[in-house]
């Protein structure tokens, strides 16, 4: 059974820093390609970053420059550093997993910047 178990979220003001970690369990993680969603309330899910089985990594436009994600094989986790943040990153965030089609998703955690 896959399990990804999200933390790090938090009320932080703008353009302070988190640092989110999703550890897994349940999967190959060198295999999987990993990513981080949001989504805002009244707004659909959008994809903030991803990391392939292989570290190519990429960013959605309103990130770039200010967040980047990271793979540890060692611990099986992924992390996510974002820094400069807006009130605009305001979000659950949910770390995602997926290897040939099959998706798996994190309960997700709360980021709030204040303004």
């Amino acid at each position: 059974q896959v399990q990804l178990v999200e933390s790090g979220g938090g009320l932080v003001q703008t353009g302070g820093s988190l640092r989110l970690s999703c550890t897994t369990a349940g999967i190959i993680f060198r295999t999987y390609n990993m990513g981080w969603y949001r989504q805002a309330p009244g707004k659909q899910r959008e994809l903030v970053a991803s990391i392939t089985n292989y570290g190519r990594t990429s960013y959605g436009d309103s990130v770039k420059g200010r967040f980047t994600i990271s793979g540890d094989n060692a611990k099986s986790a992924v992390y996510l550093q974002m820094d400069s943040l807006e009130p605009e990153d305001t979000a659950v965030y949910y770390c995602h997993a997926e290897k040939f089609g099959r998706l798996s998703w994190g309960q997700g955690t709360q980021v709030t910047v204040s303004s």
